[in-house]
């Protein structure tokens, strides 16, 4: 035979190393080492993505800044360069001359050798100094203290950063403005932004990185307590319901996770002890009834082998015969109230309710049982509202019915000849409330805790199966009711039982 898995959570498909004991084990074995694989990469993608945005802002800012302090610098040399020009200015007869000293270029000499342009030009555009045809700003804005303007262009090709200002040469006829434009191109500035940029981008990027180094070490530390324990809930046998997990082990977070399982086990571990005793006490009710009946087979087998003890034994044969209809309505009986409890116990009794009169089921299950009580000579009663629709309950129909007939067998069964049981049907703002009251011996203070158990009887002397108080229970509960035990408030001894119910709306 083979045996194959598949993964409810990734999808994979794999062969297990031997035949799995149950699907949660093989689920752990598969999905566990995936999960936290998965788990560790996730946590570090969340890391990734902010500690991301953050160097790629900061990058950002530092760039600007650089940028901004190539760019003073870079003005900052061009303006020094213009006022050496400006300072160089001479008259020379009726003309103006201008000449370019050493001290006024070395102030850009740069590894990046960059080219520089000067333009000297008087008020009417005559070039005095430097290259013709050097690109001036329109129109022009001269501001601050030393009536300079800085501006962008490009000349020859290249992008180039350049200055202008003005100086005033006085003489006998007047003033006249002499403009002074200094440019130069941008590598050495670029170099500049490189140069104090990267060494911060590259420790950004160096954090970075670390930063995921140690998360991924951190994360793979940290979750080994997690590691640990599907590991040993992989190596769990699932039939044995005996492991505890150990919260204290676990971080603070995880430890929630852990009191979960512990809770579930402990669930689990009573559900199938609970199912066990159920096993164990149904084999036990129904060997008794099964081994009469196979004794009492056997023993009609054998006078029918022996006819000439036939008339001689007539009797004991009729005395057999009731006592194997009487077996046989009692394993009847134990087998549908056993299948009547598996199916209040289903998981989806609760799912399917719709509104039921409650009042009119206490009325049809009175007449149903209306035969037990006259032959018990016990006088059987109803209390309830005579109209319609009044007391509505949310409910199955077959499984209410069940509960009021079972609660009425009880109370006819353990109620002496000549007693009184009284079924009502209470309607009030809270809710719906179905007693049955009687005025038999009672249940004793000690038993009260024990009625509601499977195969539990009060008097061993009453025939009955112990089923019809737990049958009560389950079904109450899966409606969402209630049930109460007390003292008849109306006489010395008898039992009231309530099942509080809420309420439904009226059809």
């Amino acid at each position: 035979m083979r045996w194959s898995c598949m993964c409810t959570v990734c999808g994979k498909s794999s062969k297990p190393a031997r035949p799995p004991s149950s699907p949660c084990a093989v689920w752990v074995t598969c999905c566990a080492p995936a999960t936290m694989a998965s788990l560790r990469l996730r946590l570090v993608a969340w890391l990734l993505l902010p500690l991301s945005v953050f160097v790629a802002v900061c990058g950002f800012l530092s760039w600007r800044n650089a940028a901004e302090v190539a760019d003073y610098v870079q003005d900052h040399d061009l303006l020094a360069s213009a006022k050496v020009l400006s300072d160089r200015l001479i008259w020379e007869g009726d003309d103006v001359q201008a000449s370019v000293p050493p001290a006024a270029l070395s102030l850009f000499v740069s590894p990046a050798h960059d080219r520089v342009y000067l333009s000297v030009t008087d008020a009417s555009g005559r070039l005095l100094a430097g290259l013709p045809g050097f690109p001036l700003p329109q129109p022009r804005r001269l501001v601050g203290t030393d009536r300079a303007q800085w501006y962008d262009a490009t000349f020859e090709g290249r992008s180039v950063r350049a200055v202008i200002t003005q100086r005033a040469m006085y003489d006998v006829a007047g003033a006249r403005d002499i403009t002074i434009a200094v440019g130069k191109t941008t590598a050495s500035r670029d170099q500049m932004v490189r140069t104090l940029w990267q060494p911060s981008m590259e420790y950004l990027l160096i954090a970075l990185v670390l930063a995921l180094v140690l998360t991924t070490l951190a994360l793979t530390w940290e979750l080994r307590p997690v590691v640990r324990l599907s590991r040993q809930l992989a190596q769990r046998d699932p039939l044995h319901l005996d492991f505890v997990v150990d919260a204290h082990a676990l971080h603070t977070e995880l430890r929630p996770v852990a009191e979960t399982i512990n809770r579930f086990v402990r669930q689990l571990k009573r559900h199938s002890e609970a199912q066990r005793r159920f096993i164990a006490d149904a084999a036990h009710q129904l060997r008794t009834p099964l081994a009469l009946q196979a004794s009492q087979i056997e023993f009609a087998r054998y006078t029918r082998q022996h006819r000439q003890n036939w008339e001689t034994r007539r009797a004991d044969m009729d005395a057999m015969w009731r006592a194997l209809q009487t077996s046989n309505r009692r394993l009847i009986d134990v087998t549908n109230k056993l299948l009547l409890l598996a199916q209040a116990e289903h998981g989806d009794a609760h799912t399917r309710l719709e509104p039921t009169d409650l009042a009119a089921v206490a009325l049809r299950c009175v007449e149903q049982l209306a035969a037990l009580a006259d032959r018990r000579q016990i006088d059987l009663g109803l209390d309830a509202p005579q109209a319609a629709g009044v007391a509505m309950v949310f409910a199955q129909p077959a499984l209410l019915d069940a509960l009021v007939s079972n609660l009425l067998d009880n109370a006819l069964r353990y109620t002496q000849e000549g007693g009184r049981v009284t079924l009502g049907v209470h309607v009030a703002a809270a809710g719906v409330a179905l007693t049955v009251e009687d005025n038999g011996p009672g249940i004793p203070a000690e038993a009260m805790e024990h009625v509601f158990e499977r195969f539990y009887r009060v008097s061993q002397d009453t025939e009955g199966t112990g089923l019809g108080l737990a049958i009560v229970q389950e079904i109450a509960r899966a409606f969402g009711a209630t049930v109460g035990l007390a003292a008849n408030p109306h006489g010395s001894h008898g039992v009231l039982v309530t099942v509080r119910f809420p309420a439904a709306a009226p059809a």
